[in-house]
């Protein structure tokens, strides 16, 4: 029962029981209701974000999140296995097929780079699993560059298996000239000493000395690039263009017995040794090139000679003598 109020009426002396109008109740009682929703609302709200209180759908959240986290960790796995039998592959294509086909291996760090430039991954940042969504990402974007590389290499090993035969035969793998025609192997390839300077110098090709007139043979197929006199100190000389980077030069001719954009096979006569140019004395001057760098010749006299004519040979060559031209 709720309590009676009085106040004082000083006109008439006496005590009058106050009276409450019933808008006035009604407005107490809103003003009651509303507080009482908005105190509960903001319960309610301060509970939702507290780890005390988890509706259905928050559980089910949880649940998607630790199974995503374990799908990344079992990728990342996976990727580690790829990484390991994609490594494999490389491996083989560098040291195997392309040594074979005789072509350069592809750099690791061609094969390892990354991605420069713009940020690739910035709509994945800001997240609580930011990190373990963009290491994963980089790691696939990285391992699906590699396959790619990888895939063109083998394209190319399949270009280079299918054209064997032609890379078999444009390899310069015979003497220029022939052994009985020699009179001595000159000077070889590295640093000798210069016949008319006197000074060290670095020699790029083997001198074959033997007497004017002796044949001259192609070293392998390919296509004569120049027959000229026009190269300072190689005189009369001959460029062969074999084509899968390899490329020869026979200086100091006499004369030619071939001219520019015509095929020669491996054993054709070409010219004939002479002592043109910058040279001391009847010989000829033989290089190599291989992707436009010079190489030593005596790698591949492996096509016309034995073993033991090797082995004379290359310590005649090794030797730090006075070389011809």
């Amino acid at each position: 029962m709720s309590k009676v109020k009085y106040y004082y009426d000083s006109e008439n002396l006496a005590y009058r029981k106050i009276k409450t109008r019933k808008s006035t109740k009604f407005g107490y009682l809103a003003l009651f209701l509303v507080a009482s929703a908005l105190f509960g609302f903001l319960s309610f709200v301060v509970l939702l974000n507290t780890p005390f209180f988890e509706t259905p759908k928050d559980r089910l959240q949880s649940r998607e999140i630790e199974n995503f986290k374990l799908q990344y960790a079992i990728l990342n796995k996976k990727m580690d296995q790829t990484d390991e039998v994609l490594e494999n592959i490389q491996d083989r294509d560098n040291n195997l097929y392309r040594v074979y086909f005789n072509t350069s291996p592809i750099p690791n760090e061609q094969r390892k780079a990354g991605f420069g430039g713009v940020n690739r991954y910035k709509e994945l940042e800001g997240y609580n699993n930011s990190d373990l969504v963009i290491n994963t990402r980089k790691r696939v974007d990285i391992i699906s560059k590699e396959l790619v590389i990888q895939s063109k290499s083998l394209d190319e090993i399949l270009k280079l298996a299918k054209e064997k035969n032609k890379l078999l035969a444009a390899i310069p793998a015979i003497q220029p000239v022939r052994n009985e025609n020699l009179r001595h192997m000159a000077s070889g390839f590295g640093y000798r000493t210069d016949p008319f300077t006197k000074a060290r110098k670095f020699h790029e090709g083997m001198d074959f000395s033997s007497k004017v007139g002796t044949p001259v043979y192609a070293t392998g197929d390919g296509l004569v690039d120049r027959a000229d006199d026009t190269a300072s100190g190689f005189g009369n000389h001959i460029v062969i263009r074999h084509g899968f980077g390899y490329e020869t030069l026979y200086a100091h001719l006499s004369k030619y017995k071939v001219r520019a954009g015509q095929t020669v096979k491996r054993g054709d006569i070409i010219g004939y040794v002479g002592s043109t140019g910058r040279s001391e004395a009847p010989h000829l001057h033989y290089e190599v090139h291989k992707n436009g760098e010079v190489v030593n010749p005596l790698n591949f006299y492996y096509g016309n000679i034995s073993a033991a004519e090797y082995v004379v040979i290359s310590k005649l060559a090794n030797q730090e003598n006075q070389s011809l031209d």
